[in-house]
C-alpha cells in the first residue's frame, strides 16, 4: 500500500493525541505528508449560526479551532515536525464528514482515536470513529484508548479522582 498523506483527526482528547502520536510515525515510516485536522463547529450548532450569522463571532470560532490545534500538535508531538511534510487543516462542519472529505484521495490513510468503549456510549451516540470506518473511502486506522485513559472514566474513574489519600487527611485535621 502506498501512503501519500496521513490524515488525523484532532480534538485535543488524550485519545486523539495518541492517534496525533501514532499518524506522525506512520508519516515518517512511509515518507508521507501528516495532516493534522480539527473540525469546529459553533456553539449552538449549524442552525443557531444559520438563523443568527456574525462573522466575527466565526472567525472567533477558527481562530479559538486552530489554536488547539497547535496546542494539541505542541503536546503530541512537540511541535510541527521538520523531518516530514506537514499540513494542518482547520475545517468547520461535524468531525466524521470533515474527516472523510479531507481523506479522500488514493493515498491517503486515516488515523483517529478510537475514544471511549461502553455499551451506553454505543447506544447514546454515533462515535466519530465509528462514522469513518462506515464512511471512508480510504484505509483507517482506529486507535483504542490508553489503559490510563479507560481506567479514568466511570464510576471507577471518578472515585481513584476523589479518593482521600492519608496525608491529606491529616492536613485538614491540622488545619
Amino acid at each position: 500500500m502506498y501512503v501519500q498523506r496521513v490524515v488525523t483527526g484532532v480534538s485535543g482528547t488524550a485519545g486523539s493525541l495518541q492517534a496525533l502520536r501514532f499518524a506522525a510515525e506512520m508519516a515518517r515510516s512511509n515518507g508521507a505528508v501528516l495532516m493534522p485536522v480539527m473540525a469546529w463547529t459553533p456553539p449552538g450548532g449549524e442552525l443557531a449560526d444559520r438563523r443568527y450569522p456574525c462573522a466575527a463571532l466565526r472567525d472567533l470560532w477558527e481562530t479559538s479551532a486552530r489554536d488547539r490545534l497547535c496546542r494539541a500538535v505542541e503536546l503530541a508531538i512537540g511541535g510541527p515536525p521538520l523531518d516530514l511534510g506537514f499540513d494542518t487543516r482547520v475545517v468547520k462542519g461535524e468531525a466524521g464528514r470533515v474527516l472523510i472529505h479531507v481523506a479522500d484521495g488514493a493515498g491517503d490513510v486515516l488515523v483517529i482515536g478510537a475514544g471511549r468503549r461502553g455499551t451506553g456510549r454505543r447506544l447514546l451516540t454515533c462515535s466519530v470513529a465509528r462514522f469513518c470506518v462506515a464512511h471512508a473511502t480510504c484505509p483507517v486506522v482506529t486507535i483504542p484508548p490508553s489503559r490510563l485513559a479507560a481506567e479514568l472514566h466511570g464510576l471507577h474513574g471518578w472515585m481513584l479522582r476523589h479518593r482521600m489519600h492519608l496525608d491529606d487527611a491529616e492536613l485538614g485535621a491540622a488545619a
